[in-house]
């Protein structure tokens, strides 16, 4: 980042400039998550991580926010652009709103490290003890407190619910040990600062880089550009995993569903499927690698006493196939199947699956992908808090969405339909995951913060029902939107 910022202040640009786009798209990002407007508080330190904050809540107050200013130092004590865009600030007309709480943590930058100090550690306590109540707090490029290059934290560091990291993702806001205190992770783009250190081998998958993923479908398109989807899912007591995979295959754009069930439940589905659905009754599961279907779906609640079966398609199946759930508990037994696979092979486990998947292996889950994916030739979409998608001499990739609501059952079956449907309409496994992904956790999001949902409440049904608008600002990115 500093040498990206000297390449940019050598061409010209000011660090002002580059304080007044940065606040800006700092505010955007607090209205992309709370668009009615209502209280900010702002923890300002004194140097230019302060500068950000405050150019942040001069857009907010200008939408209608009710600004607070906690300066940490005295004014006499604060950088000569810090100062300047505090004044700037103090001449907006100041307002009261009774709309929600949040806090921007404007107190140390990128060039901090742990451990803090006073006044700083005590700001830090103030922002914490606020947060926990009815407040969602907003770091600003990093929570003080936290190294951006390692993730390690301070005792005190700031607890965000969201981090408005600037210009690229820093290393240390991915690393497992960052996750409670980084949360929401959100990248404010600057076209005059763009980092040119060497790669990383690692992204933070974001609308401005998948958007170019997603194309408009031509007038004259028709079902069959758009993938036949062959779900292998549900039994008897899990009826519904067959039914939320098939809903989000649905969703995603599939151009036709199919799910393939055994003769003794095909009363129970078929009663319960969405009628966009066909569902097919099966005699033995040998019958299933002569279906003509595009993409295969596996593993959602098929139970585990159908292995030989399953094992057998996972290996011997052509088309490209997205492997979760009870699909990849059978695959442990047997891992040699991977190795065999004639096919594209997506498999979506979480960490008790991927555990059962790699039972001898240790290290971050970064780490274990990594490995993972060096060992077998597939893509691995690894759930979790900052989902990861891992691929061979493919840059790892860090999901950017998604909430706590979302650790309940059901979620991982639409994924594994929506990803199921962007693989029918072309994009490759490594693609379709990074997409997959982004749009679920974004219909999550969405659920809560522009809809009824809350982290309690939230179900599976409520991704399928903000799927669309997901997509849609994937394609709103992708126009600069």
């Amino acid at each position: 980042m500093r040498a990206a910022e000297e390449t940019a202040f050598s061409a010209g640009v000011t660090a002002d400039g580059l304080m007044e786009q940065a606040g800006r798209g700092l505010a955007r990002a607090v209205t992309k998550f709370f668009p009615v407007p209502g209280r900010c508080l702002v923890f300002a330190g004194k140097g230019h991580n302060a500068g950000d904050a405050l150019v942040a809540a001069r857009w907010l107050a200008g939408s209608g926010w009710e600004i607070d200013v906690q300066l940490v130092f005295s004014k006499d004590e604060l950088s000569a652009l810090t100062t300047q865009k505090l004044r700037e600030l103090e001449k907006v007309p100041a307002v009261k709103n009774d709309g929600p709480t949040i806090i921007l943590d404007g107190l140390l930058g990128l060039g901090a490290h742990p451990p803090l100090r006073d006044p700083i550690r005590s700001a830090c306590r103030r922002i914490n003890s606020l947060g926990k109540r009815a407040a969602y707090v907003f770091a600003i490029d990093l929570p003080s407190g936290l190294d951006g290059d390692s993730g390690e934290t301070d005792p005190d560091c700031v607890v965000a619910d969201f981090t408005v990291t600037i210009a690229a993702a820093k290393k240390g806001l991915v690393a497992d040990s960052a996750l409670d205190h980084v949360g929401r992770l959100e990248v404010v783009l600057l076209d005059q600062l763009t980092p040119s250190a060497a790669d990383l081998g690692a992204e933070l998958a974001i609308p401005e880089t998948l958007a170019p993923l997603l194309h408009r479908r031509n007038f004259s398109a028709y079902k069959n550009q758009f993938g036949r989807i062959g779900i292998v899912a549900g039994s008897r007591s899990l009826t519904g995993a067959a039914i939320l995979c098939s809903l989000g295959a649905l969703r995603a754009g599939a151009g036709l569903v199919e799910v393939f069930v055994p003769e003794t439940i095909y009363e129970l589905i078929a009663s319960a499927a969405p009628p966009e659905t066909m569902v097919k009754p099966l005699h033995s599961d040998g019958e299933l690698l002569e279906k003509p279907v595009d993409v295969w779906a596996i593993g959602p609640g098929l139970g585990r006493d159908r292995a030989a079966g399953i094992l057998k398609l996972i290996q011997e199946a052509s088309q490209p196939m997205v492997v979760d759930a009870d699909g990849l508990n059978m695959l442990s037994a047997k891992m040699e199947t991977l190795q065999r696979a004639r096919g594209p092979r997506l498999l979506t486990p979480h960490p008790g699956e991927m555990k059962r998947l790699t039972p001898n292996e240790n290290g971050t889950r970064s780490e274990m992908a990594t490995r993972f994916c060096q060992r077998y030739e597939v893509t691995l979409l690894l759930k979790g808090s900052r989902t990861i998608v891992a691929q061979a001499n493919c840059p790892l990739s860090h999901n950017s969405t998604g909430n706590p609501g979302m650790a309940t059952g059901g979620m991982g079956d639409v994924l594994t339909g929506v990803c199921g449907a962007l693989l029918g309409a072309k994009l490759t496994p490594y693609d379709a995951a990074r997409v997959g992904a982004w749009v679920c956790g974004r219909a999550a999001e969405l659920a809560i913060f522009r809809g009824e949902a809350s982290e309690e409440s939230l179900l599976p049904r409520d991704l399928l029902d903000h799927l669309g608008a997901a997509f849609r600002e994937l394609h709103a990115a992708s126009l600069g939107g």
